[in-house]
């Protein structure tokens, strides 16, 4: 629970004092982490999910107790942000308020998006079926990808979302899809 409090003062700037302790998308991570996942991992799944649901309500994020969340996960502001069951979410990410990682309802197993490690995703993008995003990814606000890889170190942005940096250059170039 401390280094998600870290986390908060390391990603945001207005994070003074006690205020992260007031912070939903705090109350939302801590849930997930140390109370609803553990009781999916044990398959204790109607209570996961039923905890999961109690703690959409108190904060407007709605995880589910099947997603796998790594370590320095922050979400800011946090209204309206979906994370799927099968969603993966590498080592310090950072989600903005109206974030989608959802389904697309055509896949079976394995059907939410993987991100990264050190991955920013700005308010508003949605992110469906099973993308993979690499490490080191920045997707700009109200980005659109659906069944795609998007590579290491690239910025991406636009509905549909292009790759417009890879590696420090600037580039126009096209996600490659996922075989479905």
């Amino acid at each position: 629970m401390f280094e998600d409090i870290k986390t908060i003062y390391k990603n945001d700037p207005a994070a003074r004092g006690l205020e992260p302790l007031l912070y939903p998308g705090l109350h939302a991570i801590i849930i997930h982490r140390y109370i609803a996942h553990p009781l999916y991992k044990i398959k204790l799944r109607f209570i996961a999910r039923l905890i999961s649901q109690i703690s959409r309500f108190l904060t407007g994020i709605e995880i589910h107790p099947g997603a796998k969340i790594g370590k320095g996960f922050f979400i800011d502001h946090g209204m309206g942000v979906v994370i799927g069951e099968t969603a993966e979410i590498g080592k310090n990410c950072v989600m903005f308020h109206q974030v989608t990682l959802g389904g697309t309802g055509k896949h079976k197993g394995k059907r939410h998006p993987t991100i990264g490690n050190n991955v920013l995703i700005g308010a508003g993008s949605i992110i469906l079926g099973p993308t993979k995003i690499g490490n080191n990814v920045k997707i700009g606000a109200n980005t659109f990808i659906i069944n795609k890889i998007i590579p290491n170190n690239c910025t991406v942005v636009g509905t549909p979302g292009k790759i417009v940096k890879l590696n420090g250059k600037k580039v126009n170039k096209e996600p490659k899809d996922i075989k479905c």
